[in-house]
């Protein structure tokens, strides 16, 4: 059950919902409430699932980009784009950041980031991000 709560705090943590499950996460760790392993693995895994769902979303928002009250045009988007994939996808190596981190896994999505790329940024970022949570809830540091 511990797992399992990680997990899914991990997991809305990382939707557009407002949450933070490095709280739990430090409490679990500073309780002694399981392998430090698992629960980093759960932490991360969920996270990166829940950027996937952002990642999804993004994908679903260029269907309506030929509707005339869209916000931009599908000129400006095609623009956007390339620009994105020129610099974009490396800013995903930061999408553990409270505020812009949900975001830009949805303009990912939007973009079109390869899979492949996505869930490797992502979950390095993430990953270790959760790694220093971990750290510094048993005193490492």
């Amino acid at each position: 059950m511990v797992y399992l709560s990680i997990f899914f705090s991990a997991f809305v943590s990382a939707t557009l919902l407002p949450a933070s499950s490095e709280l739990l996460l430090s409490g679990m760790v500073a309780k002694q409430m399981g392998s430090i392993l698992m629960l980093w693995g759960c932490a991360t895994v969920g996270n990166v699932l829940g950027s996937c769902v952002n990642y999804y979303l993004g994908t679903r928002v260029e269907a309506l980009s030929h509707y005339r009250w869209f916000p931009v045009s599908e000129r400006s988007l095609a623009k956007a784009q390339v620009h994105y994939q020129k610099y974009g996808p490396w800013s995903l190596l930061f999408a553990w950041l409270p505020i812009i981190g949900d975001p830009l896994t949805l303009v990912a999505g939007i973009f079109k980031v390869r899979i492949g790329l996505f869930l490797l940024l992502v979950t390095l970022g993430k990953g270790l991000r959760y790694a220093l949570v971990i750290a510094l809830a048993m005193g490492v540091f």
